[in-house]
């Protein structure tokens, strides 16, 4: 029997962003920044795919990338049946409205010499030929999807708070009614109070539009309650690619089990029995990584493998993938390794 289930609406592969260093006074390209090295993940149609990391990861990076706001130096960018990353100029631009973006900062993302009116119709007077009226009311439309005042729009950015120019951002976002949004960290510059207010309303306009979200975030315990899958990434890779449910209750990869250690838990129960995991050592640079695994100079569990052989993202639980020598090699993790492979492995099929 032929699997029937549609293609993801986004797939990703072996995406690199490398930035090329120059140095001396004749400018030669010494060595290269390894932003984002190799990575691979898919988005269905109608989910939201978390990104999570420290920062200087390479989260944005990857974000921007798949929109082609960078150039990729390597991989395949499949967005709605296209690939996004070979894409001529003219193609590209046609491509636009299926995939637009929700940067960080509100302030600096809105032109302040705008309107409001301005800065939403703009896709609308690149990619359309609709008369003024109908790009108007289009405006308006879209002002009350987000929650803003019509009688806002002839206002400009700084005439807002950081909560209604996010609004702002996300309405013009929408003005192209998009299938795909990347979201870059959208709460990080806001106040706390506004944060839940804003992910409440992109959980909202998924719902009713039917969207697509990768969700780029430091923000652990938001990306838990939006999202559908979560990936950790280290240093340009990703380290686990999980159901954020599973993700969240046991975490497979080492640096993801640290990363999680810190999030707050509410529950003073739970709170008590979790230990928290500090690492030790700085992150390496990532126009040097380490030869082997990127996470092998900071691992409480490193074994000599890891400092050689960079371990690839494979499946090791059904939905669960993973980064590491302890899962992909059990036989060299030696006894205890190879014992908590195992114990990890039962758990997941009796779970």
């Amino acid at each position: 029997m032929l699997d029937a289930s549609p293609p993801p609406l986004v797939q990703v592969d072996g995406l690199k962003m490398y930035f090329p260093i120059y140095t001396g006074l004749l400018r030669r390209h010494t060595g290269n920044v390894k932003a984002v090295d190799g990575v691979s993940f898919a988005i269905n149609a109608g989910e939201t795919l978390g990104l999570v990391g420290e920062s200087g990861c390479g989260k944005s990076t990857v974000g921007r990338a798949i929109l082609r706001l960078y150039e990729p130096t390597a991989g395949r960018v499949v967005i709605d049946g296209s690939d996004v990353a070979h894409l001529p100029p003219e193609a590209l631009r046609q491509k636009r409205p299926t995939m637009q973006m929700v940067f960080q900062d509100p302030q600096a993302s809105l032109n302040p010499r705008m309107t409001l009116a301005g800065i939403i119709s703009e896709p609308l007077d690149e990619h359309t030929d609709w008369t003024a009226e109908r790009k108007i009311e289009r405006v308006h439309e879209l002002m009350d999807q987000v929650g803003l005042n019509r009688r806002f729009i002839n206002r400009y950015p700084h005439e807002f708070s950081g909560g209604q120019r996010q609004r702002i951002g996300i309405a013009r976002a929408l003005a192209l009614n998009p299938k795909f949004i990347v979201c870059d960290e959208p709460i990080a510059a806001l106040d706390v109070s506004i944060q839940a207010q804003v992910v409440n309303l992109l959980e909202d306009l998924q719902d009713r539009l039917g969207l697509t979200y990768l969700f780029i975030s430091h923000d652990l315990s938001m990306v838990r309650h939006l999202a559908n899958r979560v990936a950790v990434m280290y240093l340009g890779r990703i380290a686990e690619l999980s159901p954020s449910a599973d993700l969240y209750a046991r975490p497979l990869h080492p640096y993801a089990e640290a990363l999680l250690s810190a999030v707050n838990e509410p529950d003073p129960v739970i709170a008590a029995r979790r230990k928290r995991i500090i690492l030790k050592g700085d992150v390496p640079s990532p126009a040097n990584p380490p030869q082997g695994c990127n996470f092998c100079t900071r691992c409480p569990k490193v074994m000599d493998i890891c400092r050689t052989v960079k371990p690839d993202l494979v499946e090791v639980e059904p939905g669960r993938m993973v980064a590491c020598h302890l899962y992909t090699n059990p036989d060299v993790a030696g006894p205890t390794g190879a014992s908590e492979a195992k114990e990890r492995n039962q758990q997941g099929v009796t779970q």
